[in-house]
């Protein structure tokens, strides 16, 4: 009987042994494979930022689209992301309420922040009970319960934060604020682009002689229209005695001939072609989805119609004694053109453009190809 029960009692240790093993075994594959998860949701956000940046829409959409993709990816109830803008602070992405956005853009100015902005450091806060509300909180208290407050630098530079809320108490205390830095970290990067395109949109201006916009146009809005084509053309042409009008006509006599060549050029052209003044003398045109055959064609009939203007000097045109007088003066251009590739630097074709004609001879009136 004593030998049974002996017997017995070293199964059951053996089992309870057993089980210990099969659990931690169990514990540490659940544990795998949540990391993996987390690594495979990482990758996820991070392509989905990859695709964001690349998309042509403009910076505060893109910012507005990382949020979602924050908000959905790490099933966040509350996400905001704050940006001083050099003279206040500005709610740039919230899926928050908007009466609440008061609260929401002043954080740097509540005392239970302060530290984290000074330290770059995290910041989360929690209260215990349903009855206790957070401190930065003024009218919602029930509203959350739970935050992570997330300080934001650009080279040691503080920009903003981004908050995430949760409307349970310690709802955040489980989560690996690791994956957080490093989804933080990834906004500041797409930050930092986003702003370089909205200083590229904030460059451009429009043309007081030729009535165009300047040439910051195509690389920000209208890239948007350009690359719904695989290839388009871009062309590039220069007034090449534009200078010696302004010399030896007048000032004034050179603007009109910008005004009356632009007025040519743009009634010729689609809604979906983009003419821009390059700089001086230069002018670009993107026309979006055509083959270079088509363009060719068409600028050697708007060359021939150009070519054809006379174009009367203005009032400031002084005739010295001795001088003849100059009835009128006819323009002259010289032309390039390419193709350009969707999802490349269309900045780096018309700088191309712009080379060819600056060493060309400055007597050189064609139609070329690059």
């Amino acid at each position: 009987m004593e030998i049974i029960l002996i017997i017995i009692v070293i199964l059951l240790v053996v089992t309870a042994i057993a089980l210990v093993v099969y659990n931690m075994n169990l514990k540490n594959k659940l544990q795998t494979l949540n990391n993996t998860n987390q690594k495979i949701t990482n990758l996820n956000v991070l392509q989905d930022f990859i695709n964001t940046v690349s998309e042509q829409i403009t910076a505060d959409e893109k910012i507005k689209k990382i949020n979602e993709i924050l908000i959905e990816r790490y099933k966040i109830k509350y996400s905001t992301i704050v940006i001083y803008n050099g003279a206040e602070y500005e709610i740039k992405a919230s899926n928050v309420e908007q009466k609440h956005w008061d609260t929401l853009r002043n954080l740097q100015s509540e005392q239970v922040f302060i530290d984290s902005i000074q330290t770059a450091t995290t910041k989360y806060i929690t209260v215990d009970g349903e009855n206790e509300k957070l401190p930065y909180l003024k009218m919602e208290y029930a509203r959350v319960k739970s935050a992570m407050f997330f300080p934001l630098y650009v080279d040691n530079i503080y920009i903003g934060y981004w908050i995430i809320e949760g409307q349970k108490p310690h709802e955040f205390d489980n989560v690996d604020t690791t994956v957080l830095e490093v989804v933080k970290n990834n906004i500041i990067a797409l930050l930092r682009t986003v702003e370089t395109q909205r200083i590229i949109n904030n460059l451009v201006r429009d043309d007081t002689y030729s009535g165009l916009k300047t040439v910051e146009y195509l690389y920000s809005e209208a890239r948007t229209v350009i690359d719904k084509y695989p290839t388009s053309t871009v062309c590039l042409f220069k007034i090449i005695n534009l200078q010696q009008i302004n010399e030896k006509v007048s000032r004034k006599t050179g603007n009109e001939v910008i005004t009356q060549i632009c007025n040519l050029i743009k009634n010729n052209l689609a809604n979906e072609y983009f003419f821009v003044r390059y700089i001086g003398a230069k002018f670009a045109i993107v026309f979006s989805g055509s083959e270079t055959e088509g363009v060719a064609q068409f600028m050697r009939d708007i060359k021939r119609k150009v070519e054809r203007l006379k174009i009367e000097p203005r009032e400031d045109y002084k005739v010295y004694s001795n001088a003849k007088p100059i009835p009128y003066v006819v323009p002259k251009i010289n032309v390039v053109i390419t193709t350009y590739y969707k999802g490349t630097a269309l900045e780096g074709v018309t700088s191309k453009l712009e080379d060819y004609l600056e060493t060309a001879d400055k007597t050189e009136s064609d139609i070329n190809y690059l």
